[in-house]
């Protein structure tokens, strides 16, 4: 059996203890899990609080143990753009969460584009934002970014909680919050009403097809970088299952263009899960149309990666869904910065091409 595989079993095998209302169980699997994995030592063990196991998304052995670069504070990255990273927060009836909304210094022309960006677990806006590098974007191009930030009473491990029915539906747990948020800022900074865009890493990713699944309406195009689709899972077990390998996604009634990113070598979150998002979407897409969308597939190689990109068109010639598979390319954010967490400076700029797609809306 493979490590990962080996860590995800013993994962579903202590959230079954849990369930079995056996807490210390689960968290001696969960403590033997990381020890086996490098992540705890013994030291860390004694006298550990017993607590519930939470949904983690961690990358795989032997990766944990390799010692990181140390990144450049995130805040000092962001200085160096001439735009305004302001902190705010929202509350609605389904809950409420802080965020960092990027606004560029660039002149308005009219109605700026609006873009929100879910960080994936462990993440936070301003390290999302280095990362991803999706701020010096939006200079170039003129977008707002909106970066909502999970609270870690909510997840503490900070992922959005895709994998959770109560955060899957419409109006309801943090898709409402989301959506709300994005309604807020929208009417606050004057966005573009036909140009709100929302992407995602990982949960984030997850939460965007969500998103894209439930708020049609709002969101005219959507982003999945190494995520899942909507409704994969109904609870921690089955979202674990579902990273590893999907089951079958529900169809959608109605489906916004999406663009997918994912690696070939991941090993946290299967790569058959960005063949799975695109299914759900183009799937609404081809119910939905009288006349069939055009499929094409190129090879390209950019950063020093060579990724695979297969694109849906309808008649007119405008894309509707695109699939970038990058080859040898991990659990990270492909074209990202070195000082962010979960990027690879290898392979496309993700950010830059999911923002081309969303440009053509």
């Amino acid at each position: 059996m493979k490590p990962f595989e080996h860590f995800i079993g013993q994962m579903l095998e202590s959230a079954r203890r849990v369930q079995a209302r056996d807490p210390q169980a689960a968290t001696d699997i969960i403590q033997q899990a990381l020890a086996q994995a490098g992540l705890l030592t013994p030291q860390q063990k004694t006298g550990a609080p017993t607590q519930a196991p939470e949904f983690v998304d961690l990358n795989p052995p032997p990766a944990w143990s390799k010692p990181k670069p140390r990144p450049r504070p995130a805040a000092k990255a962001a200085a160096r753009l001439p735009g305004r990273f302001i902190v705010g927060s929202h509350g609605c009836e389904a809950g409420s969460r802080r965020y960092k909304l990027y606004i560029p210094a660039k002149p308005a022309e009219g109605r700026r584009p609006l873009v929100v960006m879910l960080h994936g677990c462990t993440q936070n806006p301003d390290d999302f934002a280095t990362g991803t590098g999706m701020n010096a974007l939006a200079e170039e191009f003129g977008v707002l970014v909106l970066y909502p930030e999970q609270d870690g009473r909510a997840n503490r491990s900070h992922c959005w909680n895709w994998f959770e029915p109560g955060h899957q539906a419409r109006d309801a747990g943090e898709p409402g919050i989301l959506a709300a948020m994005t309604r807020e800022v929208m009417r606050e900074y004057d966005a573009e009403p036909l140009q709100v865009f929302v992407a995602g890493m990982s949960a984030g990713g997850a939460m965007a097809a969500v998103l894209g699944a439930e708020y049609p309406e709002l969101f005219a195009a959507i982003g999945v970088h190494s995520g899942l689709p909507a409704g994969s899972a109904r609870d921690m077990i089955t979202g674990l299952q579902a990273m590893k390998k999907p089951g079958r996604a529900r169809s959608l009634r109605k489906a916004v263009p999406v663009i997918v990113f994912h690696g070939d070598a991941d090993h946290v979150v299967n790569a058959a899960n960005g063949e799975a998002v695109l299914k759900q979407f183009v799937g609404a897409h081809a119910g939905l149309r009288a006349t069939p969308l055009h499929a094409s597939e190129t090879e390209t190689t950019q950063g020093g990666r060579r990724s695979t990109c297969r694109t849906w068109r309808d008649e007119g010639g405008r894309a509707m869904a695109q699939h970038w598979i990058v080859h040898g390319a991990g659990h990270t954010w492909t074209g990202g910065d070195a000082a962010g967490s979960h990027t690879d400076a290898l392979g496309p700029n993700a950010s830059r091409e999911m923002l081309r797609f969303f440009l053509e809306r």
